[in-house]
């Protein structure tokens, strides 16, 4: 038997050095979410905030600030700046999508995306371990152990996503939504 831990609350692990990379990492703070209020971004070539949609960041610093900001809570301003990268159809795209619908609540729409994300990354573990955990939330233990096997065999053991998952299944206090 397990047990699902509310999705309100939930304990954040610190990050470890089993990442497969930094963009399965859990994202650090940085002055997007320490210092810049709701619908606004840090803007290093301005050395100050700026309104998301005004951003002349490229997508490698949407995608990191959009990630940031969904793990700090601030999920509509991750799905705007989500929506100034030049390919929203990118895998690590729709999952952080995903991720920031799922955790505003609209857990069909979010995995939605995590289906979409899969559909043009099969490898895409971080996706694979979030929808692990959407399932979970809906109460389908098998299918979150399912996406657990494939992180495994898609070469994915010892990563963050696989540690997340593995603790989202356990359903204990080290509940993790990342």
């Amino acid at each position: 038997m397990f047990r699902i831990v509310a999705t309100l609350g939930l304990i954040c692990l610190p990050m470890g050095a089993l990442a497969v990379g930094p963009e399965d990492d859990p994202p650090l703070p940085t002055q997007s979410t320490t210092t810049c209020s709701a619908g606004m971004i840090w803007d290093p070539g301005l050395g100050r905030c700026a309104v998301i949609r005004d951003s002349p960041l490229g997508d490698d610093a949407l995608y990191r600030t959009a990630r940031e900001l969904a793990y700090a809570g601030r999920y509509e301003d991750a799905i705007t700046t989500l929506g100034q990268m030049s390919d929203p159809t990118e895998s690590r795209v729709l999952t952080t999508l995903g991720y920031a619908h799922r955790r505003a609540g609209r857990v069909d729409l979010g995995m939605a995306y995590y289906d979409r994300a899969l559909a043009a990354d099969p490898d895409n573990l971080l996706a694979r371990a979030y929808l692990g955990q959407a399932h979970l939330l809906a109460g389908r233990y098998n299918m979150a152990r399912r996406e657990l096997d494939e992180i495994r065999a898609r070469g994915g053991a010892g990563s963050w996503p696989e540690t997340a998952l593995v603790q989202a299944i356990a359903g204990g206090a080290a509940f993790s939504d990342y």
